[in-house]
This record gives C-alpha cells, sequence and structure tokens, in this order.
C-alpha cells in the first residue's frame, strides 16, 4: 500500500450552513479517470479552506472544499487538480463569487463506458454525471467541465475511435447542460508512460478535436511529473495541472 493511502490526512467536514445565492455560484463539475480523480499526495497547504470555494460529500451536502474532493473510491483518494484550480480562478473573477467542484471522476473508466454509462468501480459513470450536474444546477450556473481521461483508451481502438468519442460524450454533456457553448478543458495525459508512444497519440488525437470544437481547449502537461508509478502526476504537479486550467479558462472563456 502506497504512502498515499497511509497518510492521515485532516477532512474534518463542514458543512455549509447559508447556502449562496445561486446567481453567484460558479459550478465547474471534474470529470475523467484516475488523474481527474486523484492519485497524489495530501499535504497540509491542500486542505486550508476558503468560504469561497464548495464541494459535496457523499451524501450530496454542500461542504467547504478540502482535498480530497473525490470520495467515490475511498481506497484510492489522493489530491486532485480541483483546489488549485479554484483558488486560480478566484484571482481573476468577482470577490462575490463562490466555486462550487463536482467530483464525477472514476479511475480507470474508459471514454466508451461513460457515453454507454456503463458500470465501472461500481459506478454507473454518465448516471454520476447527471446526479451531479442537477445538484450544479440547483446551487449555481454551470461554467465548464475539466476532463482528463484517456490511459484506459491508449491502445489501437481507442486511439482510432477518440475523435468521434470525445465529439459524443461532450454533446451529450453540452445536451444535459443545457448549453452547446459549454467551455470544456482537455487534460492532457502524462508523457512518463511506459508506452510513451501510445500516450503521445492520444494527446494528439485530442489536440486535432479542439481544431472542430471551439468551446475546448487543451491543459498541456508535457512538463508534469509522475509520482513514481509511470501513471499517475505526482502533487506537485497536481498542483500546477489545476492552476493550468484555470489560466486556460480565464484566457479562454472569461
Amino acid at each position: 500500500m502506497d504512502e498515499e493511502r497511509t497518510r492521515n490526512f485532516p477532512h474534518k467536514e463542514e458543512k455549509v450552513v447559508t447556502i449562496p445565492n445561486k446567481s453567484k455560484v460558479w459550478v465547474f463539475i471534474m470529470a475523467g479517470q484516475s488523474n481527474m480523480e486523484g492519485r497524489g499526495l495530501v499535504e497540509p497547504q491542500d486542505t486550508i479552506a476558503n468560504n469561497r470555494i464548495l464541494t459535496i460529500n457523499s451524501k450530496n451536502e454542500l461542504i467547504v472544499a478540502k482535498e480530497p474532493i473525490h470520495f467515490s473510491t475511498p481506497a484510492y483518494r489522493g489530491l486532485d487538480c480541483g483546489m488549485s484550480f479554484a483558488n486560480e480562478l478566484l484571482k481573476s473573477i468577482p470577490k462575490d463569487i463562490v466555486i462550487l467542484l463536482l467530483p464525477t471522476a472514476v479511475g480507470g473508466s474508459p471514454i466508451e463506458k461513460w457515453i454507454q454509462d456503463l458500470p465501472h468501480r461500481k459506478i454507473n459513470l454518465y448516471s454520476n454525471f447527471k446526479e451531479k450536474l442537477a445538484l450544479g444546477k440547483q446551487y449555481g450556473n454551470i461554467k465548464g467541465i475539466l476532463w482528463h481521461q484517456g490511459e484506459s483508451d491508449a491502445n489501437k481502438e481507442g486511439i482510432s475511435n477518440r475523435n468521434q468519442n470525445l465529439k459524443t460524450l461532450f454533446g451529450s454533456f453540452r445536451k444535459d447542460v443545457g448549453n452547446e457553448k459549454l467551455p470544456i478543458l482537455i487534460g492532457e495525459i502524462g508523457s512518463f508512460s511506459k508506452e510513451p508512444q501510445l500516450w503521445a497519440e492520444i494527446n494528439n488525437e485530442s489536440h486535432k478535436y479542439i481544431q472542430e470544437d471551439k468551446y475546448a481547449d487543451i491543459v498541456e502537461t508535457a512538463d508534469l511529473k509522475d509520482k513514481g508509478d509511470k501513471v499517475h502526476f505526482d502533487g506537485e504537479s497536481q498542483r500546477e495541472m489545476g492552476k493550468r486550467f484555470a489560466k486556460k479558462y480565464i484566457k479562454r472563456f472569461l
């Protein structure tokens, strides 16, 4: 069992007593597989709360956000990019805006399971997404989706179908959100794989895709590091990736 799963990180929940005005809540949905769900080492700096950054717990209750944010697969909980994204974004948006992060990523999930709403680790992926989306609509305004996924599709079939699968899934996301112009940011998968050519081809397909989708863009990760397993970003890289998601959103969609 690795260090992330054995370290005791402080995570006492602070429930939100006063619900913010819906017009002042910007909702971002975190979706994809393990590098969005988070496998980095949670450190004290990641558990510093900010009353302008909220999330939900396993009971779908609003809480003040702290890492780790994802909770669907407790044995694998770790640092994701959510808090660093939100903290960076707060620097560039009105002071009265609250950010609500909704976790829907599930480690190891292929994109076709999302499209077909198939179960992965006992979670029906698209149904789970829609459940969280309904909460987002209840509490605020859906402002974007952070997508990081592709490691499970880094094979001949997954690569050849990548463009169409992204088009299909993102079309479903936007239809259910009710916004055909919804911003979707795609994080590149890492450059540290044991099969670097296949992972690079997944990233190449993502770059091709955004040429056709003017409301999607890429967050680059080529210089970021793994935690030693050739699969998952380390904590420092997760924090940096979150900042890059925010900076890209600010540059393209604010």
